[in-house]
C-alpha cells in the first residue's frame, strides 16, 4: 500500500471531504472508536474541542492507505497495516475514524487519528513520520506479495507527473486532467536553460511566467489561473533562481492579467469552451453507464447489509434461545455445562461474523472489477483527447501571441473534432449503449 500522511488541523473541512458522494463513487465510515459522538463531523470536532486545551493547531494526523488496484484487499489487511502504523507512530489507543473510498475502480482508505493526549493534555510528537510510513509501506508490498513501484524501492525513480491533493484539486476544478499541466510545465523547463526560452516554452502552450505575491515565480494560464511553479514541477526556488534570476525583473500577476486579457478575443474564447466540452460529449455515453452501476451497486450492497442484519438477528435469538434459564441454568453451571455452551456460541458469533465480512469483500471485488472494465473503455478516450488538448493549447499559445494567422489551424482541429462528434453520435443511435453494463 501507498501510504501518505500528515499532520492537520481543519476538522470541519476534514469531515466534509471524507463525505463527498460527488467525487466518490462509495463512501463507507468504517470505524469511530474512542469518540463519544457516532458520526464523523462530530468525532472530528470532538478532536478539535479536545485540542483548545492546548496550543496544537496541527491536532490531527491524517492518513490515507492505496493498495495495488488490481489487488483484492480484505479489510482485514487494512486493520493490520493500521495496527502497525499505530504502534510506530505512537498513536496506540488514540481516538481513530476510518473511512472508505471507492472511484474509478479503485478502493482506498483514509484514517484520522486526534494527536492530543488527553492525559497530558498535549500533543504526540510524530518524529520523522514519512520514513516510517515508507518502511511500513514497502513491508506491506512484500508481505503480501504485491508489485512493489518503482518509486517506492528507490525514490529516484519516482513518477515527477504524481500531484498533491493541492495541484489535483486546482486542477478539477478548471476541468483539466493535473498529470498534463504537470508535464507540460516539465517539459517546457527541461527544453529550456534560461528564462528567455522557459518563457517562450510557456508561451507556446498559452502560459506565462509572472511574479507571485506570496511565492517568488509563478505562471498564469489564458483564464488567469495562477499556478505555482516549485509546487507544480517540484523545484526548488533556489534552481529556479539560478535559472530564471531573481523574481523582482518578472511583471505581477496582475500586470500579466492585463497582458491575457487585452489578446483575449470571443474567437478564442469559443475555442477554449469547445475543447473543454469535447471531453464531456465523448465521454457522456459512459458517464450514463456510471451513474446506472453505481445506482445498481449501491442498492445491492444495501440489500446484502439488510440480509445480513436480518440473519444476524435470527442467529443471535436462537443463540440465546439456547441458554438455559431458572433451574436448569443452575444445573448447568455447576455441571459446566454452561460455559460449554457460552463458548460454544461465542465461536459461532466469530464464524458469523468472519462469514459475513468474506461476503461483503466478495460483493465489493465483483463491484470493482465491474467498475474497472467500464474505466478500460474510458481511458483510451482520455489519452486521445489529452494528445489532442495538448496540440490545441499549443495553437491558441500562438493566435494569442500572433493573432488571427494562426485561426484556421485551430479551426481545422476544432472541425476535426465536431466530424468525430457526429460519427460517434451516428454510431450510438445505430447500436445504443448497454445502460445496465
Amino acid at each position: 500500500m501507498i501510504l501518505k500522511g500528515s499532520q492537520r488541523g481543519g476538522a470541519r473541512q476534514l469531515a466534509i471531504h471524507l463525505l463527498k458522494t460527488e467525487e466518490n463513487e462509495h463512501v463507507e465510515v468504517h470505524e469511530l472508536s474512542g469518540f463519544v459522538s457516532e458520526d464523523l463531523d462530530g468525532a472530528l470536532r470532538e478532536i478539535y474541542a479536545i485540542s483548545q486545551g492546548t496550543r496544537c493547531r496541527q491536532f490531527m494526523f491524517s492518513l490515507s492507505l492505496n493498495p495495488p488496484q488490481r489487488e483484492s484487499v480484505p479489510i482485514e489487511y487494512f486493520e493490520k497495516a493500521l495496527s502497525d502504523i499505530e504502534k510506530d507512530l505512537n498513536l496506540t489507543g488514540q481516538p481513530r475514524a476510518v473511512v472508505f473510498h471507492e472511484k474509478e475502480g479503485r478502493r482506498h482508505c483514509h484514517a484520522v487519528w486526534s494527536r492530543i493526549d488527553c492525559q497530558e493534555m498535549k500533543a504526540i510528537n510524530l518524529p520523522y513520520f514519512k520514513m516510517k510510513l515508507q518502511d511500513i509501506s514497502r513491508q506491506l508490498y512484500l508481505e503480501h506479495g504485491w508489485q512493489m513501484p518503482r518509486g517506492l524501492l528507490n525514490p529516484e525513480h519516482r513518477n515527477p507527473l504524481n500531484f498533491t491533493l493541492q495541484e489535483w484539486q486546482q486542477a478539477k476544478r478548471l476541468k483539466e486532467d493535473p498529470r498534463l499541466i504537470k508535464h507540460l510545465f516539465q517539459d517546457c523547463w527541461a527544453v529550456s536553460d534560461n528564462k528567455a526560452s522557459f518563457e517562450k516554452a510557456l508561451n507556446d502552450y498559452g502560459y506565462y511566467l509572472a511574479r507571485g505575491d506570496k511565492r517568488g515565480f509563478v505562471v498564469l494560464d489564458y483564464r488567469g489561473e495562477v499556478y505555482s511553479l516549485s509546487r507544480w514541477m517540484g523545484v526548488k526556488t533556489k534552481e529556479l533562481k539560478a535559472r530564471l534570476g531573481g523574481p523582482e525583473s518578472l511583471p505581477d500577476i496582475q500586470e500579466v492579467k492585463a497582458h491575457i486579457a487585452r489578446r483575449m478575443t470571443k474567437t478564442l474564447e469559443s475555442y477554449i469552451e469547445h475543447v473543454q466540452t469535447h471531453m464531456e460529449k465523448k465521454l457522456e455515453p459512459f458517464i450514463q453507464q456510471k451513474t446506472a452501476l453505481q445506482a445498481r451497486q449501491r442498492s445491492e450492497r444495501e440489500d446484502l447489509k439488510r440480509q445480513q442484519q436480518e440473519r444476524k438477528n435470527r442467529e443471535e435469538k436462537d443463540r440465546i434461545q439456547r441458554m438455559p434459564k431458572g433451574i436448569k441454568a443452575f444445573w448447568f453451571r455447576i455441571t459446566g455445562k454452561y460455559q460449554k455452551l457460552r463458548k460454544r456460541n461465542q465461536r459461532e458469533t466469530e464464524r458469523c461474523k468472519i462469514r459475513d465480512r468474506e461476503e461483503k469483500q466478495a460483493e465489493i471485488d465483483r463491484h470493482l472489477t465491474q467498475r474497472q472494465d467500464l474505466q478500460d473503455q474510458v481511458k483510451p478516450i482520455r489519452r486521445k483527447h489529452q494528445r489532442l488538448e495538448m496540440q490545441l493549447k499549443r495553437d491558441i499559445g500562438r493566435y494569442m501571441e500572433m493573432g488571427r494567422s494562426n485561426q484556421d489551424s485551430i479551426q481545422d482541429k476544432l472541425d476535426q473534432m465536431n466530424r468525430e462528434d457526429q460519427k460517434q453520435k451516428s454510431r450510438s443511435h445505430g447500436r445504443g449503449y448497454d445502460q445496465e453494463m
